[in-house]
């Protein structure tokens, strides 16, 4: 069929095409003195609804904003019994997670004694672009089972990509080709390049700034550097870097690098890395890793055998100060960083060896826990009324973000191996890494 088209640009830079019937349907006409308005009434619309496509992408750790909130999600009435391989192929081993722009896939991950940055095409699997570098690395004997592949989870930014090796070597790449624009290791300015465990906290960028905990134990810097050059704009060096990724917190106008360092949890300028505010915070075997989780002016941290609590970061003249606002002694997280969804905080609390949980966010209160027994670690994302919670053990749980229970609605296996990554939820697929192997799995 003849289609006399005529290609509007939506705000994600795609063509939308209208047939001719369907202009004719509309009033849009090209001879019509309604023409003005009909195209600006249907561009408006296309606008709109091409605005979807934003929501379907997961830039960097944990999503968009870092939460772990799928901004877009139809949940299904009826959920098969087993999810469908789109396509799945070798991606090398390592934690970090996939990210999502447009319809690329921007993997971290290593193959041999190289670490590799690799871009895929998200509907087929195909291999667009990959870069390695050598990347020699001795694991920790106390983690020798996690293995010595990244950890970190690249950033996508202004059509540049941002990765954080497992011994602290820090990349950009150009998004579309994988020409690499910069990179930067440490061995001069620290020791060690890496924490005990290896580096795993993800970069965030915010302003133009490419903002990393780098160096080792007892002595590291939290560093902002420019995007496109990677000239060092700012630094704090008052600690070593803990296993947390920062996130960019708004309080009283300023805006704010919260994170967990080696020995505290702390708040600076995301303008000047000035030290606002800091919280002395100790795990045993030094393991400071879950991400803070904002619920409205709240912060919430936990960690191992810490329990969890949440604080409200105050200006009081020209001095930051931090007020405690509930404290939950019975719910501690190790390696899992909780979601909010609504006023209720979900996660997986190391106790019992492994138990979900909601807490009300509010007052910390213990809404329901699960027996225990669930998993050493759960990445756990919420897409509108549901979780999808993906243990290491290869199992996702599909489940109601409920205050009341915990209601499971199914689970599948998705891997044949240990998944430690964040699965990400694209429209009604879903990205899962294992130990090797990246796949993409259908919903319905």
């Amino acid at each position: 069929m003849a289609m006399n088209m005529q290609p509007l640009r939506g705000c994600c830079n795609h063509y939308v095409v209208v047939p001719r019937f369907a202009r004719s349907r509309l009033g849009f006409s090209m001879t019509n003195a309604n023409f003005s308005k009909s195209a600006s009434r249907i561009y408006i619309a296309v606008a709109l609804a091409s605005h979807s496509c934003f929501a379907q992408d997961w830039p960097q750790w944990r999503g968009p904003n870092r939460d772990g909130l799928v901004a877009s999600f139809t949940a299904l009435k009826v959920w098969p019994d087993k999810l469908k391989t789109i396509w799945k192929v070798p991606a090398g081993i390592g934690h970090s997670s996939p990210v999502v722009v447009g319809r690329k896939v921007y993997l971290h991950s290593r193959q041999e004694e190289n670490e590799v940055a690799s871009c895929f095409d998200l509907d087929t699997g195909k291999l667009i672009w990959h870069d390695s570098y050598p990347t020699p690395y001795m694991m920790n004997p106390a983690a020798v089972s996690h293995g010595k592949g990244p950890k970190s989870t690249p950033v996508v930014y202004n059509n540049k990509v941002y990765t954080f090796g497992i011994s602290g070597i820090l990349s950009c790449y150009d998004a579309a080709t994988g020409k690499v624009s910069w990179r930067k290791e440490f061995s001069k300015q620290f020791k060690a390049t890496s924490p005990l465990f290896g580096a795993a906290t993800s970069p965030v960028v915010h302003n133009g700034l490419v903002i990393v905990h780098v160096g080792g134990h007892d002595s590291g810097a939290l560093t902002a550097f420019d995007s496109q050059t990677g000239d060092v704009k700012w630094i704090w060096t008052g600690d070593g870097p803990g296993y947390a990724s920062p996130i960019v917190f708004q309080s009283s106008g300023t805006s704010q690098i919260v994170t967990q360092t080696q020995k505290s949890i702390a708040g600076f300028s995301a303008a000047n890395g000035e030290l606002l505010w800091r919280i002395p915070f100790e795990t045993e075997y030094v393991q400071n890793i879950v991400t803070p989780v904002v619920y409205k002016q709240t912060l919430i941290f936990s960690g191992l055998d810490k329990g969890t609590m949440a604080i409200k970061v105050i200006k009081r003249a020209a001095k930051w100060e931090t007020e405690q606002v509930w404290q939950n002694p019975d719910v501690s997280m190790y390696m899992n960083s909780p979601v909010v969804s609504g006023d209720y905080l979900f996660g997986l609390s190391h106790k019992r060896k492994g138990q979900f949980f909601c807490l009300d966010a509010r007052t910390g209160q213990t809404l329901w826990s699960s027996n225990g027994r669930e998993a050493d670690n759960a990445a756990v994302v919420a897409a509108g009324q549901l979780l999808f919670l993906l243990t290491d053990g290869a199992e996702l749980i599909v489940a109601r973000s409920d205050p009341k229970q915990f209601e499971v609605l199914k689970k599948y296996s998705v891997a044949d191996s240990p998944t430690w990554a964040h699965p990400v939820v694209v429209g009604n697929r879903v990205l899962i890494k294992d130990a090797s192997t990246l796949a993409l799995l259908t919903l319905d």
